[in-house]
C-alpha cells in the first residue's frame, strides 16, 4: 500500500531522541527550550510555545486570548473538527463559515463582522490572504497545521504578521513531525506567558516566596510535550526547507501529468508565495467510485475532509448539510492523492497511472 502520507524519519532522528532517552531529561526540559527557540527562529516570530498536539494548541490560543462564553468564534467548515472544537472547549460559540472555490479556504473578504475570533485555517497548506481581511476580529488565530514551510509577501506562515497567534501540528504526516505535537507562535509576550502556563495545569511559580512555591491562578492542562519528542522536532526542522521543496516537486509533477486527466486540480500559489503542500487535493467526478478503485490498487488515498457542519456534534448546533453550498459541493468530489517526501518516482508514477485508470472508468 502506497499511504496518503507518512513522516520521514532518517538516523539523525533516530540518534537525536536516543541522546534524550540516555540523558536526564525525558518529560519537558531543555529539549524542548531549543525547539521552542529553533521553530521561533524559523518562522520569524517572538515566541513559540510546545504543545502535546495541534488540538491542544487551539485550545491553548483560545484559552490565552481569553476567549469564552458568549464570543463568537468562526473558522472553516471545511477543516478537521478541532479547528471549531476549539472554540466549544472554552464555552464560545462557533460561527461556521463557506468557502472560496478558488483557494478551498475562507474568503478573507466575505468574513463577518459581528466575530470576536476568526480561526483561519490554511488548507492543505496554502495559506489564506490575512492581508485582505475587510472586517477583522480582534483576535485573529491560525490554524497553520497544514502549513509549516508556507510563505507569504509577509513572511513565512508563523510570524503573525496578521495574527494574534499561530498554531501548528506536528503529527507524523505533517510537514516535521515530534510523534505528536503542536506548537503556538506569538509576538505578543503576554500571550506567550499565558500560553506556557495553559499548558502546565495554569501553574505560576513565586521563588521569591521560596524555591518550591507554585500558585494556580487559572485552571490549566498538562498539555506539555516530552523532550523526547521535542529532540525529534530539532532534529526535523533542520530538514523542513528539504521537505517543502520535495513535495512541492511532486506536486508539480502532479499537476503536469494529470493536466489532461478529468479532475479538477488543487489550487495553486501566486508569485511570491509557498504552498505547503500539506495535501494534493484533487476533485473528481463519482468520488467513492475512484476511491474505491485506487484503494483496490493499493493506493492509499484520503478525504479531507467530511465538512464539520455535516457531523452528528454539530448538526445538534443547529447546523445543516447544505447550508455551506461551496464547501459541500468541494466535498463531493475531494480526494487527496500520496504526497510526502520520501514518495519515489516510481511510486508516483503508479499513482497517477491508477488515477489515470480509475478516473477514466468512472
Amino acid at each position: 500500500m502506497i499511504p496518503y502520507s507518512r513522516q520521514s524519519i532518517d538516523d539523525d532522528d533516530i540518534a537525536a531522541v536516543v541522546a534524550v532517552l540516555k540523558g536526564d531529561w525525558l518529560t519537558q526540559g531543555p529539549s524542548v527550550d531549543q525547539f521552542e527557540e529553533a521553530l521561533a527562529a524559523k518562522v520569524g516570530a517572538r515566541h513559540a510555545v510546545a504543545f502535546a498536539n495541534g488540538t491542544a494548541a487551539l485550545h491553548g490560543a483560545c484559552a490565552a486570548a481569553g476567549l469564552g462564553r458568549g464570543d463568537r468564534i468562526a473558522t472553516s467548515t471545511l477543516s478537521f473538527a478541532a479547528s471549531a472544537n476549539c472554540a466549544r472547549y472554552v464555552n464560545a460559540d462557533v460561527v461556521l463559515l463557506d468557502i472560496d472555490p478558488a483557494t478551498l479556504n475562507t474568503d478573507p473578504t466575505s468574513v463577518p463582522a459581528d466575530l470576536d475570533a476568526l480561526v483561519a485555517v490554511h488548507f492543505a497548506g496554502l495559506p489564506v490572504d490575512l492581508s485582505k481581511l475587510v472586517e477583522r476580529p480582534r483576535v485573529v488565530i491560525e490554524d497553520a497545521a497544514h502549513a509549516l514551510g508556507a510563505s507569504t509577501p509577509d513572511g513565512p506562515v508563523g510570524n503573525c504578521a496578521h495574527s494574534e497567534m499561530c498554531c501548528f501540528s506536528f503529527h507524523p504526516v505533517k510537514a516535521i513531525t515530534t510523534g505528536e505535537g503542536g506548537a503556538v507562535t506569538t509576538n505578543d509576550d503576554r500571550l506567550a506567558t499565558r500560553l506556557r502556563a495553559f499548558r502546565h495545569h495554569g501553574i505560576q511559580r513565586q521563588p521569591e516566596r521560596g524555591g518550591w512555591y507554585y500558585e494556580i491562578e487559572e485552571l490549566g492542562f498538562n498539555y506539555r510535550l516530552t523532550d523526547m519528542q521535542a529532540a525529534l522536532g530539532v532534529s526535523q526542522l533542520r530538514k523542513l526547507d528539504g521537505f517543502v521543496t520535495a513535495r512541492t516537486k511532486l506536486a508539480d509533477r502532479y499537476r503536469s501529468e494529470l493536466a489532461a486527466v478529468p479532475l479538477r486540480l488543487p489550487p495553486d500559489v501566486s508569485d511570491g508565495w509557498v504552498h505547503g503542500y500539506h495535501l494534493f487535493a484533487i476533485q473528481v467526478a463519482d468520488r467513492r467510485s475512484v476511491f474505491d478503485r485506487l484503494r483496490a490498487q493499493g493506493i492509499g488515498t484520503q478525504v479531507h475532509y467530511v465538512p464539520i457542519h455535516r457531523h452528528p456534534a454539530y448538526r445538534a448546533l443547529g447546523f445543516e448539510p447544505g447550508s455551506f453550498p461551496v464547501a459541500e459541493a468541494v466535498y463531493g468530489g475531494l480526494l487527496s492523492l500520496p504526497l510526502y517526501p520520501d514518495l519515489s518516482s516510481d511510486e508516483q508514477d503508479t499513482v497517477i497511472a491508477a488515477v489515470v485508470d480509475a478516473t477514466a472508468g468512472a
